[in-house]
């Protein structure tokens, strides 16, 4: 038993969404939730906003031009791609997990009721393998151009989960740049760092060696994918943003780090597909032998991180 618990079998998804639809984008991401359960998988991990899709069209549409009605109605098409947790929007992807036994991580565009149902946010979700829903995090702080499209989250969802021996937190994208976010999931027991990107190797190459060398972690960065070609000709304004984006928009660059700093999978890019390992608790042991930031390497007498993880709303109701 011992010996069962102390091995994961990991699964990174690098694919590009069918971009601002939900729907089809939902019966993708299905489809690589099998293929992992076929692989005998613990784990599966999407990258950052894959449901429905990046919002790449800002960086080429002049997005920041104040009451632009092109930017209304692009925006209202992503609105109305936004995934509703409350109304069962992943509902078939939980069936999914727990008929399969498998976790998932998930990064989504979120459009939360508790937040007044009007508003956008970049969430990473976890899904128990018993099919529930354990964690929503919103991002605390979308980055630059994102701000447009993107609200900034809150602390709620800073939480890690028990999977066999080891001890899963994620963050999205830039998040991981963030040393108080990082070490807010370190100090929760953090052995298995999620960080999901919408795609690229340069961000992943460098920072995912980084973070597993600084907690003493396995890191999975996990990317999409987004091609010119992937753009569907039936988005508003398809020619607007078609006429500047390259032909490459995401690039991948999804990637595996073991405790030691070292690649256990080394940047993948430019290619579509479900990228494996297995994990061995162990490891973790090992390296943190004689590092643990958060344990015996750690000054609390000294320094000490506050963590808020109320859910923000404008009400506070009281009966």
């Amino acid at each position: 038993m011992a010996a069962n618990l102390n091995k994961i079998k990991v699964a990174l998804a690098q694919i590009a969404p069918v971009w601002l639809n939900k729907e089809k984008t939902k019966d993708k991401i299905k489809s690589y939730i099998i293929e992992a359960g076929k692989k005998n998988c613990n784990l599966v991990v999407f990258g950052e906003s894959l449901l429905p899709g990046y919002p790449f069209w800002l960086t080429y549409t002049s997005a920041s031009t104040f009451n632009s009605g092109m930017q209304k109605e692009i925006f209202s098409y992503y609105f109305n791609n936004a995934v509703q947790i409350e109304k069962g929007d992943l509902a078939d992807i939980c069936q999914l997990a727990f008929e399969l036994k498998i976790a998932v991580y998930l990064g989504i565009v979120e459009r939360p009721a508790d937040r007044g149902g009007h508003s956008l946010y970049c969430s990473l979700v976890y899904i128990h393998s018993d099919g529930k829903i354990k964690s929503v995090h919103r991002k605390l702080q979308p980055t630059y151009e994102e701000r447009l499209v993107w609200a900034p989250g809150d602390g709620n969802g800073l939480r890690v989960h028990k999977l066999k021996d080891f001890c899963v937190g994620g963050l999205n994208c830039w998040e991981n740049w963030m040393p108080l976010a990082r070490t807010a999931l370190y100090g929760m027991g953090e052995n298995l760092h999620i960080a999901v990107w919408p795609g690229a190797e340069r961000n992943t190459i460098n920072i995912t060696r980084f973070i597993a060398e600084e907690s003493r972690s396995y890191v999975l960065s996990v990317s999409g994918l987004l091609r010119k070609d992937d753009i569907p000709k039936n988005i508003p304004y398809y020619s607007k943003i078609i006429e500047n984006v390259p032909k490459v928009l995401a690039d991948g660059g999804s990637c595996i780090a073991g405790p030691d700093g070292n690649w256990i999978v080394s940047p993948i890019s430019g290619k579509e597909k479900l990228i494996t390992a297995e994990l061995f608790f162990n490891r973790i042991s090992e390296e943190r032998q004689n590092f643990d930031s958060s344990g015996h390497y750690s000054r609390p007498d000294i320094t000490q991180l506050t963590v808020n993880r109320n859910r923000q709303s404008i009400l506070n109701l009281k009966v």
